[in-house]
């Protein structure tokens, strides 16, 4: 993989050589710049984000053309692209200028009710869904098959609940995401985001502000959008989402097993390098065979 040195210097260098009327405003790393982009601030009132690798390089352009039809269409802000830059300096790939959104990532203690949250966020996909999808991307390479069927990812899960052994439940796993396979889905293809996590919804005093980072986005099975109602909302909240959002009984197994599959995945690749981080998998993998088990 090619590895390219992102940093502040290197922004200033695009920005002065590109876009030489912003080259007097200050370029500072924003407090979490992500892993698949780099992000900085440009000024007050716009961020600057860099492809980290070629894999995510392939969301720019589809970002350009589609965010500014997306964003009249939708109840709560979403990033809107300034510029497009292009290779230079050494870096390889097309980068974005984007406008600032205020707003700090959804931790749960920064949100003041965590059902109205969850029905908030639910009104804003089910607006999405709603969104004309014809000639939208298709899941591709651009967004790793978001939104497309879960068999794309068959190998890699079993390989994972293998791997697990006995950490884990591998029984009620494996029935999990075999009930994800066989759900499939059978519909015309909306819209949807791709990347429902907390780190991508921002909170602003105590409720849902915005809704950033679409690089994973298409149309397709919305399913994956789902991930969200195990990895930040329980019990009432859950519930409450799930009503909101109005998911089926087939779309709600087909969200089990993308949350799942990421959880799995990560926890597996981690398990001997990094048994810290992967707390949140080991709960994740928990709610999911529990929500399971409720709804048999």
């Amino acid at each position: 993989m090619l590895e390219v040195a992102i940093d502040a210097a290197l922004v200033r260098r695009l920005i002065a050589l590109q876009f030489s009327h912003w080259r007097h405003l200050p370029v500072r790393p924003v407090d979490f710049g992500g892993w698949d982009n780099r992000t900085f601030h440009l000024g007050d009132e716009m961020t600057v984000r860099l492809p980290s690798a070629a894999a995510y390089a392939l969301q720019v352009e589809k970002e350009h053309r589609w965010l500014p039809r997306l964003a009249p269409l939708l109840p709560l802000p979403i990033p809107v692209p300034l510029a497009m830059g292009v290779p230079a300096e050494a870096y390889p790939w097309h980068w974005s200028v984007y406008g600032w959104i205020e707003g700090e990532t959804a931790k749960r203690e920064r949100i003041a009710d965590l059902s109205e949250f969850a029905t908030e966020l639910a009104r804003f996909l089910v607006a999405l869904k709603h969104v004309d999808a014809t000639d939208g991307p298709a899941p591709g390479q651009h967004n790793f098959f978001r939104g497309g069927p879960l068999t794309v990812y068959d190998g890699e899960t079993r390989q994972a609940i293998s791997a697990l052994g006995n950490r884990i439940d591998a029984g009620a796993a494996t029935a999990v995401w075999e009930a994800a396979l066989a759900a499939a889905w059978e519909s015309p293809p909306v819209w949807f985001h791709g990347d429902v996590s907390r780190g991508n919804l921002l909170v602003e005093n105590g409720r849902l502000r915005a809704v950033i980072d679409f690089g994973t986005s298409g149309v397709g099975d919305p399913s994956c959008d789902l991930a969200i109602a195990w990895t930040l909302f329980e019990g009432e909240s859950r519930d409450t989402f799930r009503a909101c959002i109005a998911a089926d009984e087939a779309t709600w197994a087909r969200g089990r097993g993308w949350v799942l599959w990421k959880a799995l995945i990560t926890a597996a690749g981690h398990i001997d390098v990094a048994p810290a981080e992967i707390e949140e998998s080991w709960r994740v993998i928990d709610a999911v065979l529990i929500d399971r088990e409720r709804q048999a």
